[in-house]
This record gives C-alpha cells, sequence and structure tokens, in this order.
C-alpha cells in the first residue's frame, strides 16, 4: 500500500501521476546508452520508482547492474520476473502468467511468493475489470494496469485509454499505468506512470 512505500523509501507518494520508470537493460544497449547516464536521468527527472527488466544478460550481470542502481538511487528498485534476484531489489513485479506459473490458485501463488520475497514490494500485471477485482483480494503493494495506449514496443490487444480511469478507481491498491505513458501525462486515479523507452532522451 502507499503507507508501505511511504514508510520504507521516505518518499510522500500521496500525488498523483508520479513517475515509475522501466529500465530495459536490451534497449539501453541497442540505443547506446548507459547505465551511468540512466542513473543521472532518473536523478533530475524525479523518478520515484524504477523497474529493472533484462532479458538478455547473465545472472551474475544483472545482479552486478542492480547493486549499481541501488548504490546510485535511493528509490525503490523493482526486478521484472525474476524472483532469484529478489535480495539483490526492493521488490518484484510479476504478470499474471508468471502468477500461474506459481500456481494456478493466485491467492496460494501469493502466498508462496510472500514466502519467499518476505514485506519487499510486490506488484501484478492486470488488464481488465475482472482482473483488477482479483488483484483486490491479493496481498499486493501495487498493480500495473494497461495498456493505456498503443505502443510500438509491445504487441498490444486491449487498449484502455479513458477507461483506464474508471478502473484504476476499483483497484484497492495503488495504481501503476502502463504500455505508451507519458511522463507528462495527467491520468485520474493512477498513482505512477510508468514510462519505457520514452524516458530515454
Amino acid at each position: 500500500m502507499l503507507e508501505k512505500l511511504s514508510k520504507s523509501f521516505k518518499i510522500n507518494f500521496e500525488a498523483f501521476n508520479n513517475l515509475y520508470v522501466l529500465c530495459d537493460y536490451e534497449t539501453l544497449l541497442k540505443r547506446d546508452f548507459t547505465l551511468e547516464r540512466f542513473v543521472e536521468l532518473c536523478k533530475v527527472s524525479n523518478v520515484k520508482i524504477l523497474q529493472y527488466r533484462d532479458k538478455i544478460s547473465d545472472i551474475e550481470t544483472q545482479k552486478e547492474n542492480l547493486f549499481f542502481l541501488k548504490e546510485n538511487l535511493n528509490i525503490p528498485i523493482i526486478i521484472n520476473d525474476k524472483i532469484e534476484l529478489i535480495s539483490y531489489a526492493d521488490g518484484l513485479h510479476l504478470g499474471q502468467e508468471d502468477f500461474e506459473k506459481i500456481h494456478k490458485d493466485k491467492n496460494l501463488a501469493c502466498k508462496l511468493i510472500r514466502a519467499k520475497i518476505k514485506d519487499k514490494l510486490l506488484g501484478l500485471s492486470t488488464h481488465n475489470e475482472r482482473e483488477i477485482l482479483e488483484a483486490n483480494t491479493l496481498d499486493l503493494d501495487m498493480i500495473g494496469l494497461g495498456a493505456y495506449r498503443t505502443t510500438t514496443t509491445k504487441d498490444v490487444s486491449n487498449c484502455l485509454g479513458d477507461n483506464i480511469e474508471y478502473l484504476a478507481k476499483i483497484s484497492k491498491h495503488p495504481v501503476c499505468a502502463i504500455g505508451g505513458v507519458k511522463i507528462d501525462d495527467t491520468i485520474k486515479n493512477v498513482q505512477f506512470n510508468v514510462v519505457g523507452s520514452g524516458f530515454l532522451k
């Protein structure tokens, strides 16, 4: 919950549309964008949360990168998918399929995940009302909700548009808008604007 985020990281999360950035390591390499430069950009952009995603590097490189981010940024660092790297991060974000791989019963899956990550942050991607209402029953700290717009980096079959504001309102967890979101978007009932490649300048 926001209280947990505030207490853990001494950041005021009462405002809406805080900046949550995705650090996709493959995208950084493709754009010849160093991790050092990314960190400096985070510092001047008032980033509140960072999610590290890496589908290409070996585990040791991922550990080194997470350690570098933790050492140089005083914000929550969330790891995407890789529960085995939780000791190097402040939280974990999973998709619907990731939960189902752990157990078909999401409540049980959530308990199994919590047993591993303890009181670290836990986020789950959602895309519709049914998934949000299900998420409301789970021990989560936030949800990702989208896609807000179509995006060039991912095939989006479900674009929420302005409907995201209603869906965000029914969530009992803080909502992170995902998919085609821009830094300066104003989206009602959304605590975090999750920005990916659009963050790189």
